[in-house]
């Protein structure tokens, strides 16, 4: 027979098991999803994340993952839908008014940063990614921290 482990004891083990998140990263630029795939899994072994090459049928594309995403990156400026469409449609739909939406830009103009803040992104980080900081980025976010990282 196991002993009965303290309640406390496993609480503590539950808080601090590494974050898991289920992620979606949309992005045109190949070397940039490159860098991700490198850091989410070979750095951080996520099991499961999934990256658009492009906006083309976002919605549709977006919809259709299962499970569902519960922190997002967006590259802004993509085509056919640039990020602050892609966020609008987001935001639009209620099953994800209130997941995370990052943008992952390399533009860091003092007035680009404001336009996102406005538009309603949770947060900046900008390119290249930071493959050294990200994996604790990620799980900030995923406590509810909002970063505006452009530096």
């Amino acid at each position: 027979m196991m002993p009965a482990q303290h309640p406390n004891a496993i609480a503590t083990a539950a808080a601090n098991a590494p974050i898991k998140p289920v992620m979606l990263y949309v992005e045109d630029d190949p070397m940039s999803r490159k860098v991700m795939v490198l850091c989410l899994k070979i750095r951080m072994k996520l099991p499961q994340y999934t990256i658009f090459e492009d906006s083309v049928d976002f919605l549709a594309r977006l919809q259709a993952l299962s499970p569902r995403p519960e922190v997002i990156f967006l590259d802004i400026h993509m085509k056919p839908h640039s990020g602050f469409e892609m966020l609008a449609m987001l935001r639009g739909l209620d099953a994800f008014k209130t997941v995370p939406v990052i943008a992952l830009t390399a533009s860091v103009m003092n007035e680009e940063v404001m336009l996102l803040r406005t538009s309603g992104f949770d947060g900046c980080l900008a390119k290249p990614l930071d493959m050294e900081g990200f994996p604790d980025q990620l799980m900030r976010i995923m406590q509810g921290e909002r970063p505006w990282r452009i530096t």
